[in-house]
């Protein structure tokens, strides 16, 4: 999506603080003994209550072979990504990582983000992983500006990360979004500086670094959703919907 009226730009500052807010009630909620499907039921309340629509629940992305079943993606410890809430039975115990994702739609324009939260007490190597996997974001925002190349922000995630003797999940990525949930151009969490599309004023693009606490490796569960490290070690993800402006990047979902 290029924002080219105010309106539109005012639709998705609304759009991303509606989200923010809601991602915010569910990171409180997400402690020992509360169910997955209680998240999931949460978010879509929230959202509807507000008025608009989950943009996630009945999505089919690209290459998958039925709709998405819920409204948010809840992903534990080694799961990566896409983890569903309402098909299994998974409670969250003390120790867990937990990756709370979901899109909303408001006034037509769809914004995305992602928050990994702890669990109650966890240990310090995922209290790291975590926090430089969100310091990964804040660097890759920050490359975010007119002029600058998708490789900029690439680089500046993937440096994070690998600075930090953790690793880049290489087969997921940021995307475009707005006027859809998943839009060109896909985004990867590495790359060379100056390298990929122009980065231009008015886009509006999702940034998501994802990382593993060992080996990046994935592989798809049976349910065509969640993707898990190939090793089991933990991974961590964030993700803001930003506008790109004159000046640099505005995080539409902080």
């Amino acid at each position: 999506m290029i924002i080219k009226t105010e309106r539109e730009r005012e639709n998705l500052i609304e759009a991303g603080k509606r989200l923010a807010q809601i991602l915010e009630t569910l990171k409180k909620k997400a402690a020992p003994g509360v169910t997955v499907e209680e998240l999931d039921d949460l978010a879509e309340q929230l959202i509807r209550e507000n008025g608009d629509t989950p943009a996630f629940l009945g999505y089919t992305p690209e290459g998958m072979h039925r709709p998405y079943p819920a409204t948010l993606c809840v992903s534990i410890n080694d799961e990566v990504v896409h983890g569903i809430p309402n098909e299994s039975h998974k409670v969250l115990k003390e120790g867990d990582i937990v990756g709370l994702d979901f899109g909303l739609i408001h006034e037509g324009i769809v914004v995305d983000a992602t928050v990994t939260a702890p669990v109650g007490q966890i240990d310090e190597k995922s209290k790291r992983l975590i926090r430089v996997t969100e310091e990964a974001l804040t660097a890759g925002i920050a490359e975010a500006r007119p002029g600058n190349h998708l490789g900029d922000i690439s680089h500046a995630i993937q440096k994070e990360i690998e600075g930090a003797g953790f690793s880049v999940v290489k087969e997921l990525g940021g995307h475009g979004v707005g006027d859809f949930v998943h839009e060109e151009p896909f985004i990867p969490n590495y790359g060379r500086p100056g390298a990929g599309a122009l980065l231009k004023e008015g886009m509006v693009l999702a940034l998501e670094p994802i990382s593993a606490m060992e080996k990046g490796a994935v592989i798809l569960a049976p349910d065509g959703y969640t993707y898990r490290t190939k090793d089991g070690s933990r991974s961590a993800h964030f993700e803001h919907t930003i506008l790109i402006e004159k000046d640099g990047a505005r995080i539409i979902t902080k």
